[in-house]
Protein backbone atom coordinates (compact mmCIF):
# COMPACT_ATOMS: atom_id res chain seq x y z
CA UNK A 1 0.00 0.00 0.00
CA UNK A 2 2.79 2.61 1.51
CA UNK A 3 4.69 1.48 -2.14
CA UNK A 4 1.37 2.53 -4.60
CA UNK A 5 1.34 5.65 -2.51
CA UNK A 6 4.39 6.45 -2.95
CA UNK A 7 4.92 6.22 -6.92
CA UNK A 8 1.28 8.20 -7.46
CA UNK A 9 2.43 10.55 -5.43
CA UNK A 10 3.69 13.71 -7.20
CA UNK A 11 6.51 15.88 -6.69
CA UNK A 12 6.29 18.70 -4.31
CA UNK A 13 7.99 21.21 -5.98
CA UNK A 14 6.98 21.81 -9.00
CA UNK A 15 6.99 25.07 -11.16
CA UNK A 16 3.26 25.23 -10.49
CA UNK A 17 3.61 25.14 -6.62
CA UNK A 18 7.00 27.17 -6.04
CA UNK A 19 7.24 30.59 -5.58
CA UNK A 20 5.56 32.69 -8.60
CA UNK A 21 8.09 35.32 -7.53
CA UNK A 22 10.96 33.73 -8.76
CA UNK A 23 9.58 32.65 -12.14
CA UNK A 24 9.31 36.67 -12.80
CA UNK A 25 13.17 37.02 -11.86
CA UNK A 26 14.83 37.72 -15.04
CA UNK A 27 18.60 38.11 -15.36
CA UNK A 28 20.12 39.20 -18.84
CA UNK A 29 23.58 39.11 -18.17
CA UNK A 30 23.60 35.54 -17.59
CA UNK A 31 20.67 34.46 -19.50
CA UNK A 32 19.84 32.43 -22.75
CA UNK A 33 22.57 33.74 -25.00
CA UNK A 34 25.56 32.99 -22.54
CA UNK A 35 23.66 29.51 -21.75
CA UNK A 36 24.37 29.09 -25.53
CA UNK A 37 27.86 30.39 -25.06
CA UNK A 38 29.37 28.02 -23.12
CA UNK A 39 27.53 25.16 -25.35
CA UNK A 40 29.58 26.42 -28.13
CA UNK A 41 32.61 26.66 -26.40
CA UNK A 42 32.14 22.66 -25.07
CA UNK A 43 31.18 22.52 -29.11
CA UNK A 44 34.61 23.84 -29.97
CA UNK A 45 36.44 21.58 -27.83
CA UNK A 46 34.94 18.87 -29.10
CA UNK A 47 36.16 19.76 -32.22
CA UNK A 48 32.75 20.99 -34.43
CA UNK A 49 33.78 23.21 -36.94
CA UNK A 50 31.70 26.62 -36.61
CA UNK A 51 32.67 29.83 -38.39
CA UNK A 52 34.72 31.18 -35.63
CA UNK A 53 37.57 29.44 -33.21
CA UNK A 54 36.80 30.69 -29.97
CA UNK A 55 33.58 32.27 -28.37
CA UNK A 56 34.16 36.08 -27.14
CA UNK A 57 32.57 36.75 -24.11
CA UNK A 58 32.03 40.44 -23.99
CA UNK A 59 28.80 40.07 -22.19
CA UNK A 60 29.72 40.81 -18.38
CA UNK A 61 31.94 42.90 -16.25
CA UNK A 62 34.32 40.48 -15.33
CA UNK A 63 38.05 41.59 -15.51
CA UNK A 64 40.19 38.96 -14.31
CA UNK A 65 38.17 36.65 -16.55
CA UNK A 66 38.87 38.44 -20.08
CA UNK A 67 42.87 38.96 -19.17
CA UNK A 68 43.29 41.91 -16.61
CA UNK A 69 46.42 41.08 -14.15
CA UNK A 70 45.16 41.10 -10.57
CA UNK A 71 46.93 44.42 -8.82
CA UNK A 72 49.92 42.44 -6.77
CA UNK A 73 49.41 44.29 -3.56
CA UNK A 74 46.03 43.35 -2.82
CA UNK A 75 47.04 39.79 -3.72
CA UNK A 76 50.13 40.16 -1.48
CA UNK A 77 48.13 40.51 1.49
CA UNK A 78 45.43 38.11 0.71
CA UNK A 79 47.94 35.80 0.15
CA UNK A 80 49.53 36.53 3.95
CA UNK A 81 45.99 36.42 5.25
CA UNK A 82 45.19 33.14 3.80
CA UNK A 83 48.67 31.68 4.41
CA UNK A 84 50.33 33.74 7.62
CA UNK A 85 53.81 31.46 7.69
CA UNK A 86 54.10 33.84 4.63
CA UNK A 87 54.70 36.30 7.10
CA UNK A 88 58.20 34.90 7.42
CA UNK A 89 58.97 35.03 3.98
CA UNK A 90 61.71 37.66 3.15
CA UNK A 91 59.96 38.05 -0.38
CA UNK A 92 56.58 39.30 0.82
CA UNK A 93 57.75 43.67 1.58
CA UNK A 94 56.76 44.62 5.19
CA UNK A 95 53.85 47.16 4.12
CA UNK A 96 51.75 44.05 2.89
CA UNK A 97 52.47 42.33 6.40
CA UNK A 98 51.96 44.70 8.18
CA UNK A 99 48.32 45.41 6.79
CA UNK A 100 47.77 41.92 6.90
CA UNK A 101 49.27 41.05 10.64
CA UNK A 102 46.83 43.87 11.68
CA UNK A 103 43.62 41.93 9.84
CA UNK A 104 44.79 38.52 11.14
CA UNK A 105 44.69 40.07 15.05
CA UNK A 106 41.05 41.19 13.85
CA UNK A 107 40.02 37.76 13.09
CA UNK A 108 39.25 34.89 15.79
CA UNK A 109 41.91 32.50 16.24
CA UNK A 110 44.01 34.87 14.16
CA UNK A 111 42.33 32.91 11.03
CA UNK A 112 40.52 34.29 8.11
CA UNK A 113 38.83 30.92 8.21
CA UNK A 114 36.90 32.38 11.38
CA UNK A 115 33.73 33.94 10.67
CA UNK A 116 33.29 37.81 11.53
CA UNK A 117 31.27 39.90 12.94
CA UNK A 118 27.97 39.85 11.03
CA UNK A 119 28.41 43.45 10.28
CA UNK A 120 32.00 43.04 9.24
CA UNK A 121 35.48 42.99 10.76
CA UNK A 122 35.90 46.23 13.07
CA UNK A 123 38.99 47.42 11.34
CA UNK A 124 38.11 46.94 7.95
CA UNK A 125 34.80 49.43 8.93
CA UNK A 126 37.29 52.06 10.35
CA UNK A 127 39.50 51.84 7.25
CA UNK A 128 36.28 52.03 4.49
CA UNK A 129 35.01 55.21 6.72
CA UNK A 130 38.36 57.03 6.88
CA UNK A 131 38.57 55.69 2.61
CA UNK A 132 35.46 57.76 2.52
CA UNK A 133 36.64 60.32 3.87
CA UNK A 134 39.24 60.98 2.21
CA UNK A 135 37.58 60.67 -0.82
CA UNK A 136 34.79 63.23 0.57
CA UNK A 137 37.46 66.11 1.39
CA UNK A 138 36.83 65.49 5.22
CA UNK A 139 33.60 65.08 5.70
CA UNK A 140 32.85 62.45 8.41
CA UNK A 141 32.45 58.68 8.06
CA UNK A 142 30.76 56.41 11.19
CA UNK A 143 32.09 53.06 10.97
CA UNK A 144 28.98 52.27 12.70
CA UNK A 145 27.32 53.08 9.64
CA UNK A 146 29.23 50.67 7.52
CA UNK A 147 27.88 47.74 6.59
CA UNK A 148 30.31 44.74 4.81
CA UNK A 149 28.76 42.77 2.30
CA UNK A 150 28.53 39.81 -0.37
CA UNK A 151 29.32 42.17 -2.83
CA UNK A 152 27.89 45.65 -3.68
CA UNK A 153 24.73 43.13 -4.83
CA UNK A 154 24.01 41.74 -1.89
CA UNK A 155 23.76 44.73 0.55
CA UNK A 156 21.24 46.04 -2.39
CA UNK A 157 18.85 43.33 -2.20
CA UNK A 158 18.89 43.47 2.06
CA UNK A 159 18.30 47.01 2.06
CA UNK A 160 15.79 46.39 -0.38
CA UNK A 161 14.05 43.84 1.81
CA UNK A 162 13.98 46.50 4.46
CA UNK A 163 12.01 48.33 2.13
CA UNK A 164 9.64 47.16 0.63
CA UNK A 165 5.93 46.60 1.87
CA UNK A 166 2.30 47.04 1.63
CA UNK A 167 -0.60 45.76 -0.06
CA UNK A 168 -2.05 47.33 -3.54
CA UNK A 169 -2.04 50.84 -4.16
CA UNK A 170 0.02 50.75 -1.14
CA UNK A 171 3.09 48.27 -2.23
CA UNK A 172 6.14 49.88 -2.46
CA UNK A 173 7.44 51.18 -5.56
CA UNK A 174 11.00 51.64 -6.41
CA UNK A 175 12.39 54.36 -8.85
CA UNK A 176 15.00 52.37 -11.45
CA UNK A 177 16.53 54.15 -14.54
CA UNK A 178 15.87 52.43 -17.78
CA UNK A 179 18.18 50.89 -19.12
CA UNK A 180 19.19 49.36 -15.55
CA UNK A 181 21.33 46.89 -14.26
CA UNK A 182 19.00 43.42 -14.58
CA UNK A 183 20.51 42.95 -10.40
CA UNK A 184 17.29 45.59 -9.70
CA UNK A 185 14.30 43.88 -11.71
CA UNK A 186 15.49 40.86 -10.79
CA UNK A 187 15.47 41.55 -6.36
CA UNK A 188 12.14 43.69 -7.09
CA UNK A 189 10.13 40.51 -9.18
CA UNK A 190 11.46 37.78 -6.34
CA UNK A 191 10.49 40.75 -3.46
CA UNK A 192 6.77 41.43 -4.84
CA UNK A 193 8.18 45.35 -5.69
CA UNK A 194 6.69 47.97 -7.86
CA UNK A 195 8.98 48.59 -10.49
CA UNK A 196 8.85 52.22 -11.40
CA UNK A 197 11.03 53.22 -14.76
CA UNK A 198 12.56 56.42 -15.37
CA UNK A 199 13.86 56.84 -18.65
CA UNK A 200 17.64 58.08 -19.58
CA UNK A 201 17.96 60.80 -21.85
CA UNK A 202 19.89 58.77 -25.14
CA UNK A 203 20.04 61.58 -27.28
CA UNK A 204 21.59 63.62 -24.36
CA UNK A 205 24.40 61.29 -23.48
CA UNK A 206 22.09 59.02 -20.77
CA UNK A 207 21.44 62.14 -18.93
CA UNK A 208 19.23 61.76 -15.94
CA UNK A 209 16.47 64.43 -15.99
CA UNK A 210 14.41 65.61 -12.74
CA UNK A 211 11.02 66.33 -14.87
CA UNK A 212 11.31 62.67 -16.16
CA UNK A 213 11.77 61.83 -12.38
CA UNK A 214 8.91 63.63 -11.83
CA UNK A 215 6.24 62.06 -14.58
CA UNK A 216 7.48 58.60 -13.21
CA UNK A 217 6.70 59.60 -9.54
CA UNK A 218 3.50 61.10 -10.21
CA UNK A 219 2.17 57.96 -12.69
CA UNK A 220 3.19 55.38 -10.44
CA UNK A 221 0.80 57.57 -7.62
CA UNK A 222 -1.81 56.03 -9.36
CA UNK A 223 -1.03 52.16 -8.18
CA UNK A 224 1.45 52.27 -5.99
CA UNK A 225 3.41 54.05 -2.96
CA UNK A 226 6.88 55.26 -4.66
CA UNK A 227 9.39 55.06 -1.90
CA UNK A 228 12.92 54.39 -3.25
CA UNK A 229 14.97 56.13 -6.08
CA UNK A 230 17.54 53.83 -7.38
CA UNK A 231 20.56 55.77 -9.17
CA UNK A 232 23.14 54.35 -10.85
CA UNK A 233 26.53 56.33 -10.86
CA UNK A 234 28.67 55.93 -13.38
CA UNK A 235 25.90 54.30 -15.57
CA UNK A 236 25.38 50.47 -15.91
CA UNK A 237 25.10 50.04 -18.73
CA UNK A 238 25.34 53.23 -20.14
CA UNK A 239 28.18 54.85 -18.73
CA UNK A 240 27.33 58.41 -18.22
CA UNK A 241 28.70 60.26 -15.58
CA UNK A 242 26.26 62.46 -13.39
CA UNK A 243 27.46 66.17 -12.94
CA UNK A 244 27.37 67.46 -9.52
CA UNK A 245 24.55 69.91 -10.58
CA UNK A 246 22.57 66.67 -11.94
CA UNK A 247 23.02 65.38 -8.62
CA UNK A 248 22.33 68.29 -6.36
CA UNK A 249 18.59 68.32 -8.41
CA UNK A 250 17.94 64.48 -7.40
CA UNK A 251 19.16 65.17 -3.80
CA UNK A 252 16.21 68.43 -3.93
CA UNK A 253 13.58 65.95 -5.56
CA UNK A 254 13.98 63.12 -3.23
CA UNK A 255 13.89 65.40 -0.41
CA UNK A 256 10.50 67.12 -1.76
CA UNK A 257 9.11 63.74 -2.44
CA UNK A 258 9.97 61.90 0.72
CA UNK A 259 12.25 59.20 -1.05
CA UNK A 260 15.03 57.20 0.11
CA UNK A 261 18.03 57.51 -1.69
CA UNK A 262 20.03 54.53 -3.04
CA UNK A 263 23.23 55.33 -4.63
CA UNK A 264 24.97 52.52 -6.90
CA UNK A 265 28.50 54.10 -7.15
CA UNK A 266 30.76 50.59 -7.78
CA UNK A 267 32.58 52.37 -10.81
CA UNK A 268 33.53 55.46 -9.27
CA UNK A 269 37.20 55.01 -10.13
CA UNK A 270 36.12 54.23 -14.23
CA UNK A 271 36.03 57.55 -15.19
CA UNK A 272 37.49 58.30 -18.97
CA UNK A 273 35.94 61.38 -20.56
CA UNK A 274 37.54 64.77 -20.09
CA UNK A 275 35.40 66.60 -18.30
CA UNK A 276 33.93 64.39 -15.91
CA UNK A 277 34.39 63.89 -12.61
CA UNK A 278 32.63 61.70 -9.90
CA UNK A 279 30.89 63.34 -7.37
CA UNK A 280 29.36 60.77 -4.67
CA UNK A 281 26.04 61.12 -3.54
CA UNK A 282 26.71 61.66 0.27
CA UNK A 283 29.71 64.46 -0.76
CA UNK A 284 26.96 66.42 -2.48
CA UNK A 285 24.55 66.00 0.28
CA UNK A 286 26.48 67.11 2.87
CA UNK A 287 27.53 69.86 0.97
CA UNK A 288 24.15 71.34 0.37
CA UNK A 289 23.93 71.99 4.36
CA UNK A 290 21.61 70.79 7.21
CA UNK A 291 18.74 71.23 5.11
CA UNK A 292 19.28 67.92 3.32
CA UNK A 293 22.23 66.44 5.21
CA UNK A 294 20.62 66.24 8.15
CA UNK A 295 17.15 64.50 6.73
CA UNK A 296 17.29 62.95 3.71
CA UNK A 297 17.76 59.08 3.73
CA UNK A 298 21.04 57.78 2.06
CA UNK A 299 22.30 54.43 1.41
CA UNK A 300 25.82 54.27 -0.92
CA UNK A 301 27.33 51.20 -2.26
CA UNK A 302 30.59 50.28 -3.07
CA UNK A 303 32.25 46.91 -4.72
CA UNK A 304 35.52 45.31 -5.06
CA UNK A 305 34.59 43.75 -8.49
CA UNK A 306 35.13 46.98 -10.29
CA UNK A 307 37.05 49.75 -10.85
CA UNK A 308 40.67 49.12 -10.95
CA UNK A 309 40.62 45.80 -8.85
CA UNK A 310 38.32 43.42 -10.68
CA UNK A 311 37.97 41.07 -7.84
CA UNK A 312 35.10 40.12 -8.49
CA UNK A 313 34.98 36.27 -7.32
CA UNK A 314 36.00 37.15 -4.01
CA UNK A 315 32.69 39.01 -3.00
CA UNK A 316 33.42 41.93 -1.22
CA UNK A 317 31.51 45.24 -0.91
CA UNK A 318 30.16 47.68 1.41
CA UNK A 319 27.30 49.96 2.47
CA UNK A 320 26.78 53.35 4.26
CA UNK A 321 23.60 54.55 5.37
CA UNK A 322 22.89 58.11 5.99
CA UNK A 323 20.07 59.23 8.57
CA UNK A 324 18.81 55.72 8.65
CA UNK A 325 15.89 55.79 11.59
CA UNK A 326 17.67 53.70 14.89
CA UNK A 327 15.24 51.38 14.94
CA UNK A 328 15.05 50.21 11.78
CA UNK A 329 19.08 50.04 11.73
CA UNK A 330 18.66 47.41 14.93
CA UNK A 331 16.46 45.45 12.24
CA UNK A 332 18.97 45.87 9.38
CA UNK A 333 21.84 44.42 11.48
CA UNK A 334 19.02 41.72 12.96
CA UNK A 335 18.96 40.91 8.91
CA UNK A 336 22.65 40.74 8.18
CA UNK A 337 23.21 38.44 10.82
CA UNK A 338 21.67 35.61 9.58
CA UNK A 339 23.93 35.00 6.78
CA UNK A 340 26.58 35.05 9.92
CA UNK A 341 28.97 37.02 7.58
CA UNK A 342 29.74 38.51 4.12
CA UNK A 343 33.57 36.30 2.97
CA UNK A 344 36.21 37.08 4.96
CA UNK A 345 38.67 37.05 1.97
CA UNK A 346 36.62 39.42 0.34
CA UNK A 347 36.45 41.54 3.65
CA UNK A 348 40.57 41.24 3.56
CA UNK A 349 40.63 42.70 -0.36
CA UNK A 350 38.28 45.67 0.75
CA UNK A 351 40.82 46.49 3.36
CA UNK A 352 43.81 46.73 1.05
CA UNK A 353 41.35 48.89 -1.30
CA UNK A 354 40.37 51.24 1.41
CA UNK A 355 43.69 51.32 3.24
CA UNK A 356 46.52 50.69 -0.16
CA UNK A 357 50.37 51.44 0.02
CA UNK A 358 50.84 55.50 1.34
CA UNK A 359 53.77 57.38 -0.67
CA UNK A 360 57.34 56.40 1.05
CA UNK A 361 55.74 52.82 1.46
CA UNK A 362 58.11 50.23 -0.21
CA UNK A 363 55.16 48.98 -2.25
CA UNK A 364 53.36 52.49 -3.39
CA UNK A 365 55.20 53.06 -6.38
CA UNK A 366 54.40 49.77 -7.75
CA UNK A 367 50.79 50.03 -6.61
CA UNK A 368 50.02 53.54 -8.74
CA UNK A 369 51.71 52.16 -11.74
CA UNK A 370 49.50 49.02 -11.70
CA UNK A 371 46.25 51.06 -10.85
CA UNK A 372 47.29 53.89 -13.42
CA UNK A 373 47.78 51.38 -16.34
CA UNK A 374 44.97 49.41 -15.63
CA UNK A 375 42.68 52.90 -15.89
CA UNK A 376 44.36 54.24 -18.50
CA UNK A 377 44.27 51.36 -20.61
CA UNK A 378 40.13 51.26 -20.13
CA UNK A 379 40.11 54.98 -21.38
CA UNK A 380 41.91 53.70 -24.14
CA UNK A 381 39.28 50.92 -25.22
CA UNK A 382 36.36 53.10 -24.16
CA UNK A 383 37.59 55.74 -26.73
CA UNK A 384 38.34 52.91 -29.01
CA UNK A 385 35.01 51.64 -29.06
CA UNK A 386 32.97 55.02 -29.59
CA UNK A 387 34.90 55.62 -32.39
CA UNK A 388 34.81 52.42 -34.23
CA UNK A 389 31.34 51.92 -33.66
CA UNK A 390 30.25 54.93 -35.22
CA UNK A 391 31.87 54.38 -38.34
CA UNK A 392 29.39 51.70 -38.77
CA UNK A 393 25.73 53.03 -40.55
CA UNK A 394 22.87 51.73 -38.62
CA UNK A 395 24.76 51.37 -35.04
CA UNK A 396 25.37 54.85 -32.95
CA UNK A 397 26.87 54.73 -29.66
CA UNK A 398 27.12 57.68 -27.37
CA UNK A 399 30.88 58.57 -25.62
CA UNK A 400 31.84 56.11 -22.77
CA UNK A 401 32.10 58.27 -20.12
CA UNK A 402 32.73 55.82 -17.33
CA UNK A 403 32.24 52.20 -15.82
CA UNK A 404 32.89 49.13 -18.36
CA UNK A 405 30.62 48.92 -20.96
CA UNK A 406 29.33 50.56 -24.05
CA UNK A 407 25.31 50.97 -24.62
CA UNK A 408 25.29 51.09 -28.71
CA UNK A 409 21.78 51.78 -30.46
CA UNK A 410 21.29 49.38 -33.37
CA UNK A 411 18.83 49.96 -36.71
CA UNK A 412 17.20 46.45 -37.29
CA UNK A 413 15.44 45.77 -40.44
CA UNK A 414 11.55 45.45 -40.40
CA UNK A 415 12.40 41.83 -41.93
CA UNK A 416 14.69 40.90 -39.36
CA UNK A 417 12.24 42.40 -36.63
CA UNK A 418 9.38 39.86 -38.55
CA UNK A 419 11.38 37.19 -38.25
CA UNK A 420 12.56 37.71 -34.33
CA UNK A 421 8.37 38.10 -33.26
CA UNK A 422 7.91 34.81 -35.53
CA UNK A 423 10.35 33.05 -33.43
CA UNK A 424 9.08 34.76 -30.02
CA UNK A 425 12.01 36.42 -29.84
CA UNK A 426 12.74 40.54 -29.17
CA UNK A 427 15.08 41.84 -31.92
CA UNK A 428 17.45 42.14 -30.52
CA UNK A 429 17.85 39.06 -28.68
CA UNK A 430 17.58 37.66 -32.57
CA UNK A 431 20.21 39.97 -33.50
CA UNK A 432 22.66 39.10 -30.62
CA UNK A 433 22.04 35.21 -31.07
CA UNK A 434 22.84 35.45 -34.68
CA UNK A 435 26.27 37.08 -33.97
CA UNK A 436 27.19 34.69 -31.59
CA UNK A 437 26.35 31.45 -33.58
CA UNK A 438 27.73 32.58 -36.68
CA UNK A 439 30.87 35.27 -34.90
CA UNK A 440 31.47 33.75 -31.67
CA UNK A 441 30.44 37.34 -29.93
CA UNK A 442 28.80 36.78 -26.77
CA UNK A 443 26.91 40.53 -26.15
CA UNK A 444 23.62 40.92 -24.23
CA UNK A 445 20.61 42.29 -25.74
CA UNK A 446 19.50 46.02 -24.61
CA UNK A 447 16.17 44.56 -24.17
CA UNK A 448 17.71 42.85 -20.86
CA UNK A 449 18.69 46.32 -19.03
CA UNK A 450 15.29 47.73 -20.68
CA UNK A 451 14.86 50.64 -23.27
CA UNK A 452 12.53 52.83 -24.76
CA UNK A 453 9.57 51.49 -26.87
CA UNK A 454 10.97 50.83 -30.53
CA UNK A 455 14.49 51.10 -29.91
CA UNK A 456 16.90 48.32 -30.01
CA UNK A 457 20.50 48.02 -28.02
CA UNK A 458 23.44 45.97 -27.08
CA UNK A 459 25.50 45.87 -24.13
CA UNK A 460 28.95 45.44 -24.34
CA UNK A 461 31.57 45.58 -21.60
CA UNK A 462 34.96 46.87 -23.32
CA UNK A 463 37.74 44.74 -21.14
CA UNK A 464 39.17 42.19 -23.21
CA UNK A 465 42.53 43.13 -24.27
CA UNK A 466 42.88 46.25 -26.75
CA UNK A 467 43.76 44.03 -29.36
CA UNK A 468 41.31 41.23 -28.76
CA UNK A 469 38.76 44.02 -28.72
CA UNK A 470 39.84 45.46 -31.68
CA UNK A 471 39.07 42.17 -33.43
CA UNK A 472 35.53 41.97 -31.66
CA UNK A 473 34.60 45.56 -32.88
CA UNK A 474 35.73 44.97 -36.24
CA UNK A 475 33.54 41.67 -36.34
CA UNK A 476 30.95 42.99 -34.74
CA UNK A 477 30.95 45.88 -37.77
CA UNK A 478 31.35 43.17 -40.32
CA UNK A 479 28.02 41.14 -39.07
CA UNK A 480 26.38 44.54 -38.38
CA UNK A 481 26.65 45.23 -42.67
CA UNK A 482 26.11 41.84 -43.75
CA UNK A 483 23.18 41.66 -41.31
CA UNK A 484 21.53 44.93 -42.71
CA UNK A 485 22.18 43.92 -45.80
CA UNK A 486 20.65 40.14 -45.52
CA UNK A 487 17.69 41.82 -43.98
CA UNK A 488 16.89 44.97 -45.69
Amino acid sequence: MSEVLFQSRGKVLTVDTMNPAVKKVEYAVRGPIVIRAVELEKELKQGVKKPFTEVIKANIGDAHALGQRPITFLRQVLALCTYPDLLNDNKFPEDAKERARRILQACGGGSIGAYSASQGIECVRQDVAQYIERRDGGIPSDPNNIYLSTGASDAIVTLLKLLVSGEGRSRTGVLIPIPQYPLYSAALSELGAVQVNYYLDEENCWALDVQELRRAVTAARQHCQPKVLCIINPGNPTGQVQSRKCIEDVIRFAAEEKLFLMADEVYQDNIYAQGCQFHSFKKVLYEMGPEYCDTVELASFHSTSKCYMGECGFRGGYMEVINLDPQVKLQLTKLVSVRLCPPVPGQVLLDVIANPPREGEPSYEQFIKEKTAVLNNLAEKARLTEEIFNTVPGIKCNPVQGAMYSFPRIEIPDKAVKEAQAKGQSPDMFYCMKLLEEMGICIVPGSGFGQREGTHHFRMTILPPTEKLRILLNKLKEFHERFTREYS
